[in-house]
């Protein structure tokens, strides 16, 4: 009798062990072998930039950082297996990106619209950006509850409000640590309720964030200058002009750091705009500001953080442009989020 032999599709096909020192999966968030269904910490792309008022493509820029995180170096020489963090990027939303395009030519085209018409305009731009507020909210909510810690990552800076939002329902009373060029906390931006330059005024109005910290705002218009004064302490906003005289004059960023983290509270948010770094880091965001900080500042300000003992309950990062050099950035910055924050407490230092 003639013996037959299995076809190649018939075979089990048997996954070799994930080695973090070659190159990673192909398509996978960091090249890393988790799913979304098992991972600990989630990504969550929102490709959402309706009221941007500078440079647009932040909308854009989530695929290039995808890409460019599979080019990265999985050792941390401060974690012991780091990798093994389970990392996964949530599955991403349908027409999100398409209703921020329909609306960014909504408002282009009628860029000089007056009266009913222009009234008109803000009512739909307003009420679809709630609409994406409530949508991250519940998507938010639903993985927190599940015992994921989740990394929100746009778009632009207006897309983290209904993540906030969530995390007022679980922890109650929290604080932000905000790094950006700009301090947001305007009541509304070219007559948008739900401008990238008014979520910080959202926030303040959020009876369950307690504080505010901004790091390194250095754009800032009256209206918010007088909000920071009026808040009673309840923002803390450390100038970068102030920060670099104060180095001139012999204060180290240590610190500075220290000083920093002692004005936040126990919880901690992370929201962090990549204008906050210097231009030549992220020279295609959307509205860069000359000065910033340096990569290896950020590092030291969020390590420190975490070895503080705080609990970091979550984190943003928003305003990436999609040019290679802008994603390669902002992918190590997501990596060393991704990876700190749930380390927190119980990380196994060397």
């Amino acid at each position: 009798m003639r013996k037959t032999h299995p076809s190649f599709s018939t075979i089990t096909q048997v996954q070799p062990p994930f080695d973090p020192n070659g190159p990673g999966l192909p398509g996978q968030l960091f090249g890393l072998p988790y799913s979304a269904a098992e991972a600990d910490v989630l990504v969550f792309p929102v490709p959402w930039e309706a009221t941007v008022s500078y440079r647009s493509g932040t909308a854009r820029s989530i695929p290039a950082i995808i890409e460019a995180s599979q080019q990265i170096d999985l050792f941390d020489a401060d974690i012991i297996n780091v990798w093994k963090t389970k990392i996964a990027l949530a599955p991403a939303a349908a027409g999100l990106l398409q209703e921020s395009d329909r609306l960014r030519r909504l408002i282009t085209t009628n860029k000089h619209a007056q009266g009913d018409t222009h009234k008109l305009l803000l009512e739909q731009v307003n009420k679809s950006c709630e609409q994406l507020h409530v949508f991250v909210e519940k998507q938010t909510e639903k993985w927190l509850n599940a015992g994921k810690r989740v990394v929100l990552l746009g778009g632009d800076h207006s897309t983290p409000l209904g993540y906030w939002r969530a995390l007022e329902k679980k922890y109650r009373t929290f604080g932000l640590l905000h790094i950006d060029a700009h301090a947001d906390l305007r009541k509304a931006y070219e007559g948008f309720t739900y401008s990238h330059g008014s979520v910080f005024y959202h926030a303040w109005r959020m009876a369950g964030i307690s504080k505010i910290v901004q790091v390194g705002v250095r754009d800032y218009c009256e209206e918010e200058d007088e909000r920071i004064r009026n808040s009673n302490g309840r923002i803390a906003t450390f100038f970068y002009h102030d920060l670099r005289e104060a180095q001139f004059q012999g204060t180290t960023w240590a610190k500075q750091v220290h000083h920093i983290i002692d004005a936040l509270p126990a919880e901690v948010h992370i929201s962090f705009d990549v204008d906050g770094l210097d231009p030549a880091l992220c020279p295609h965001t959307g509205t860069p500001v000359p000065g910033g900080f340096r990569f290896e500042e950020i590092v030291y300000l969020i390590k420190e953080l975490v070895r503080s003992g705080r609990k970091i309950i979550g984190a943003d990062l928003v305003e990436s442009g999609a040019e290679p050099w802008d994603a390669i950035v902002t992918a190590r910055l997501l990596y060393l989020l991704c990876t700190w924050m749930p380390h927190a407490h119980h990380a196994q230092y060397r």
